[in-house]
């Protein structure tokens, strides 16, 4: 019974379902300004905390302003600097890990000192310490997450690195004279792709909710803008009388989140990639 549920979960259909629900996510987030019926800044007191209706379909908020708009600029916000976070956190942790791994020596032991001196610091404790130094914003959290992230990725990088390395391959690549940044770049790096990416989308879901996390404590984007960990803090106000202005954006973190992790969870079954 176990692996007749596993085999649907992690199977090839989660696999397809998954990348489609996740393409639709980031297709009503890029045409959020041609698909959000109104504007989600506009504030209009005379329409506060409407139920929902024909012309506003998801209701308003404490202010008068579209429900359904703020999620869809919001998803703009917090897919769209996840994405980010998760681009450059592993183009970094790519290039130290690889370097890591393949020159060894000292420049190996520099580098995972580094990684593991920032490591023995709670994520959440970076994050807040950079925000405090440079205040709070939605590009000082960016910078935070991105720093606390490349971590990872450069020590899992490194570890693969140093077992490719011993290949034959790249032992053949290296007497014919290739250069170290010609291994690694045309050897290396495309065979440990796969795996990255792989952790990466499961990594896309800490991501998402470090994101909403920190605009809940009211770190991230700054009012009047959407984004969803704002739009649950705005709601706790109104938690007994409008429960739905926090249950709507909540809903939309849940799925997304759970829709990555599993086809995270899905791809390393197939490709056999260690979870974290």
């Amino acid at each position: 019974m176990i692996k007749r549920w596993k085999a649907i979960f992690l199977g090839q259909k989660a696999i397809m379902i998954c990348s489609i629900l996740i393409i639709i996510f980031f297709g009503a987030a890029l045409l959020a300004p041609w698909i959000a019926p109104h504007d989600p800044i506009k504030v209009n007191l005379l329409q506060k905390l409407k139920d929902p209706s024909a012309e506003h379909l998801l209701g308003t908020d404490h202010l008068g302003r579209d429900t359904l708009s703020r999620l869809l600029y919001g998803a703009r916000i917090s897919l769209g600097f996840a994405t980010v976070i998760f681009i450059s956190s592993l183009g970094i942790g790519l290039i130290i890990g690889a370097l890591a791994g393949y020159m060894g020596g000292w420049i190996d032991s520099i580098l995972m000192r580094l990684c593991e001196g920032i490591m023995a610091f709670p994520n959440l404790v970076l994050v807040l310490g950079v925000v405090g130094i440079f205040g709070p914003g939605l590009m000082q959290v960016l910078l935070a997450l991105m720093l606390v992230q490349w971590v990872y990725y450069a020590r899992v990088c490194r570890n693969m690195v140093v077992s490719l390395k011993q290949q034959n391959f790249i032992t053949a690549a290296r007497i014919s004279g290739s250069s170290s940044w010609k291994i690694i770049y045309k050897h290396i790096i495309p065979n440990i792709q796969r795996p990255i990416i792989v952790i990466g989308t499961l990594e896309m879901g800490w991501a998402i909710m470090d994101i909403s996390a920190l605009s809940f404590l009211g770190l991230g984007i700054q009012p009047p803008h959407a984004e969803w960990g704002a739009m649950i803090h705005e709601g706790t106000s109104y938690i007994r009388s409008h429960p739905e202005l926090m249950i709507y954006p909540g809903m939309f973190i849940l799925v997304v989140v759970v829709t990555f992790n599993i086809l995270g969870e899905a791809l390393s079954e197939k490709y056999g990639v260690k979870r974290r």
